[in-house]
């Protein structure tokens, strides 16, 4: 009887911890449908999900610190807007996942080049920083990216796959 009792508590515990580690992991499975489409709009600090039927989610955001307009130079704190891509992803972020926009395009260099300047680059969607900034307590912080919560990047950092466009309006 004792070896049963502490057989249980064993599996019990074992069970319970293996649950727990599969809990705290940022990397989140979706079986859900296929994500066909970004759309961001800056003014309403908003990103919308879409699949071939309609809105699959919708997020809340936070921007570059100087959120108006398109982004033209490295360091300006603006946020890009028109069409890209989702390019890249990365789950060593120092913002706890990110995926990558594939911001500067052909145009963006071209006329940052024209200035004698550079466009900048990595632009990701991501989540909180691991030190520094809380993202709750301040809206538009980051150096252009889109910020989100580190439980709406590990959503979205599943659903979205790299190629899939992503349009951002002002």
């Amino acid at each position: 009887m004792l070896k049963t009792g502490i057989s249980r508590r064993i599996l019990l515990l074992g069970g319970v911890g293996a649950f727990l580690s599969g809990c705290a992991s940022k990397f989140r499975t979706y079986k859900g449908p296929e994500v066909t489409r970004l759309r961001m709009y800056k003014a309403q600090r908003l990103l919308v999900l879409d699949g071939a039927d309609g809105v699959l989610r919708k997020y809340p955001i936070g921007l570059g610190f100087a959120p108006e307009g398109h982004k033209q130079f490295e360091g300006d704190g603006r946020t890009p807007e028109g069409s890209y891509i989702i390019d890249r992803r990365n789950p060593d972020s120092l913002f706890h996942l990110s995926i990558g926009i594939s911001y500067p395009n052909e145009a963006d260099v071209a006329f940052a080049a024209a200035q004698g300047r550079s466009p900048g680059g990595d632009i990701f969607i991501h989540g909180g920083p691991r030190r520094g900034i809380d993202p709750v307590n301040k809206r538009d912080w980051t150096a252009g990216c889109i910020s989100v919560t580190d439980r709406q990047i590990e959503e979205i950092y599943a659903m979205v796959r790299d190629g899939t466009p992503i349009d951002i309006y002002a």
